[in-house]
């Protein structure tokens, strides 16, 4: 399994980059999970009304995903309580809680984050797959080609939103090399970028 079997609509609309086998294990070990996450990519859609909002809380994409993920296939929000004992010395080891979770697999969306939080949510990965909590990490992010859409966007104040989404923040450039470069361990991650042909006027 590679990237190639994705589904023609999945291949056109999305950029993706999988490592460490992570396809296979999707479709082989997690078919259930696999399906939701190519039947959520495949309806989903980026509204010009979704990204003029103000900010405050999750944004309106978040809550899009979130809503076909956790309220319509049962997906979690997830914390993990993890520790570390030496000699009988019991140590807190805290992950960050993951956006969507379900059967060992992590979904995180990266929409508009300050780019760091890509080193977070590998390190999550790589620690919750080194403890056997989870066998497959999920990165859904924005590619780059989506900066010409902002920056012809204006919000209802009238002012241009292209810099709030400038290239310190999370799409697909400032994700890559961190995976290449080991950020995720040994985890298998699969990373899915929103292409521009996803955006509705």
């Amino acid at each position: 399994m590679g990237i190639e079997r994705f589904p023609p609509f999945i291949r056109e609309h999305y950029e993706v980059h999988e490592w460490k086998h992570a396809c296979a294990i999707l479709e082989a070990d997690f078919p259930s999970e696999y399906a939701d996450i190519i039947d959520v990519l495949t309806v989903f859609r980026v509204p010009a009304s979704h990204i003029v909002v103000g900010g405050g809380g999750k944004t309106k994409i978040a809550q899009a995903l979130d809503a076909e993920f956790i309220g319509k296939r049962g997906w979690i929000e997830k914390k993990f309580d993890t520790s570390v004992i030496v000699d009988g010395d019991e140590k807190k080891s805290p992950t960050h809680k993951v956006d969507c979770y379900k059967n060992k697999v992590a979904l995180e969306l990266e929409w508009n984050n300050k780019d760091p939080f890509f080193d977070r949510d590998l390190n999550n990965f790589r620690l919750l797959f080194d403890l056997r909590a989870i066998s497959a990490g999920v990165i859904i992010t924005r590619t780059d080609e989506l900066q010409n859409v902002f920056d012809t966007l204006y919000d209802v104040k009238g002012k241009c939103i292209g810099p709030k989404y400038g290239n310190s923040t999370t799409h697909m450039s400032k994700l890559l090399p961190r995976i290449q470069g080991g950020g995720g361990g040994g985890c298998p991650i699969l990373v899915f970028g929103i292409k521009k042909s996803l955006y509705v006027e």
